[in-house]
């Protein structure tokens, strides 16, 4: 690692995509997606690129697009070492003493491993080790989506999980209509931290859907309330907005808080941490899964690399560009193939 990355310049793009649809859950509704692109250069012409895919508002996390875009412009651009780094791993301890803001964070060095594989004429996949040829897709049913037509055309196109948002105390109704129309359905709901300690109850009954999983029941950041379910259910309980960083992940596994945990890029501060996250969990017999963030094809590009390490054993949030997007950034447009998706991204 002693030569250096020798990055030349770096560029935001601030761009908005129109959406097909709403995508709506209990937090708030995107009607289109406003997302950050970052370029970095080096002086040979190469390219690496990455996306913040924060939101509009502090809904999923307390960052939004515009604060992402003022950490990067005014703290993480200014830093010295941001030409010095030899690998791209180093970029999580080099800016650690900048507190929070994990998604302006990994888009950015997204960039840079983007750059690195393409100034060493490798995939990201052979960087970050993965061992897959393909990855299996999953998809997302929100709440202003009709399931009755949807549900048809994601198994036509090989989807192999789906999610289904729901409204608390209406979760029953809504995964008794799915099965309805497919019985064998591997089926997961997710409320985004909807329920509170007197949910406890009614939240161990669920199990009697056979549910895949049970997704971030509880707000994000609890350990307790969450470890407390799952010694009263059998169905996984699994972490996604409570999982911020490696430590958080530590701390899940051993107060027994979940049976599976969503890596979602961005909301843990980029692919180094989503790598030492997806080797502890490994480690400790967690399965892991790669979450979505109704993001462009740079991020789900990333996505894919990373789903291709070992333990990302359940299907993640890996829906086509079109799935919500009139147009994609990238050409063409990633696509899924009867359920999966190539590995074969740079």
């Amino acid at each position: 690692m002693s030569e250096t990355m020798k990055v030349h310049n770096i560029t935001l793009f601030h761009v908005e995509l129109a959406m097909r649809n709403p995508f709506s859950t209990h937090q708030g509704s995107l009607t289109k997606r406003p997302l950050i692109i970052v370029k970095a250069t080096d002086e040979s012409g190469n390219a690496g690129w990455g996306e913040v895919t924060a939101f509009p508002g502090p809904f999923y996390t307390s960052e939004t697009i515009d604060t992402a875009w003022h950490i990067l412009k005014d703290f993480l651009l200014e830093q010295d070492s941001l030409t010095k780094l030899s690998h791209p791993s180093e970029f999580s301890s080099e800016f650690s003493h900048i507190q929070g803001h994990q998604m302006a964070k990994a888009g950015l060095e997204a960039a840079y491993w983007d750059l690195f594989a393409k100034q060493r004429k490798k995939s990201l996949k052979e960087l970050l080790g993965g061992s897959r040829s393909f990855v299996k897709a999953g998809a997302v049913i929100n709440l202003s989506e009709n399931f009755r037509e949807k549900l048809p055309l994601f198994k036509e196109q090989g989807y192999e999980r789906y999610k289904l948002k729901v409204e608390k105390g209406k979760e029953k109704e809504a995964v008794a209509a799915v099965k309805e129309l497919d019985s064998e359905v591997q089926l997961m709901i997710d409320a985004n931290g909807a329920y509170n300690e007197e949910d406890l109850s009614y939240l161990a009954s669920l199990d009697e859907l056979g549910l895949l999983m049970l997704e971030q029941p509880f707000p994000a950041g609890d350990f307790y309330l969450h470890s407390e379910l799952q010694k009263r259910m059998k169905t996984p309980v699994c972490l996604d907005e409570s999982v911020m960083s490696l430590h958080d992940a530590k701390q899940a596994v051993r107060l027994k808080s979940c049976q599976m945990i969503n890596i979602k890029i961005s909301r843990v501060g980029g692919l180094s941490t989503s790598m030492d996250i997806h080797n502890y969990c490994m480690d400790n017999d967690i399965p892991v899964w790669c979450g979505g963030m109704v993001e462009s094809g740079i991020s789900k590009a990333h996505n894919l690399a990373l789903a291709s390490l070992a333990n990302f054993t359940v299907p993640g949030d890996l829906s086509s560009s079109e799935r919500y997007f009139f147009k994609d950034l990238v050409v063409p447009p990633l696509t899924i193939h009867g359920g999966r998706w190539k590995c074969l991204i740079s």
